[in-house]
């Protein structure tokens, strides 16, 4: 039977720039269409994860809205993908982790530079609690594959994906491995 696999993607703390790494597949986004039907993603604007079989991820773990995310995404999906440096290792958004959160959140709304004197740190119930540092989605929920890069290559996303949805594991060679 050729059943077309579902994906979803989601984008934690990071900059987006995984998601498009995954448009630069170019003109194999088409044939990759034709076998798998998007779930939660950028392109759907799905917001909740329905049972999937592949899921990626890209970006850290900052705050709690991101730990309940992944951690559904985790429940519904067969195989989980952390995708780019800030999945894989926190990146650019766990430079903060050498750093108390509440001076983070000081400086960034009470006291740095061309701040009003008279702003302070938002307390509204809507915004997610911060974590006290941001983690790699891995320390958060169990990862079956990693592709590290920032981002990686279009030509190794494409690679991963098209062997998950082929059934095998994937295999990159060396050469579409990033390690920035």
């Amino acid at each position: 039977m050729n059943r077309k696999l579902r994906l979803a993607t989601v984008s934690l703390a990071g900059c987006f720039g995984c998601h498009m790494s995954l448009l630069d597949i170019d003109e194999r986004l088409l044939p990759l269409l034709e076998r798998v039907d998007l779930d939660r993603c950028p392109l759907t604007d799905i917001k909740h994860c329905g049972p999937c079989d592949i899921g990626l991820i890209e970006g850290g773990v900052c705050n709690a809205e991101n730990v309940e995310v992944l951690r559904s995404l985790r429940a519904r999906c067969g195989v989980l993908v952390a995708l780019g440096a800030c999945a894989v290792t926190g990146g650019l958004p766990a430079q903060r982790n050498h750093l108390p959160l509440a001076d983070v959140l000081q400086t960034v709304y009470r006291t740095g530079p061309g701040l009003d004197p008279a702003s302070a740190i938002p307390d509204d119930p809507e915004l997610p609690l911060p974590l006290d540092r941001v983690y790699p989605v891995h320390e958060v929920v169990h990862i079956d594959y990693v592709l590290p890069g920032c981002p990686p290559p279009a030509d190794a996303i494409w690679e991963l994906l098209d062997a998950l949805i082929k059934g095998r594991a994937p295999q990159l060679p060396r050469h579409l491995l990033q390690y920035d």
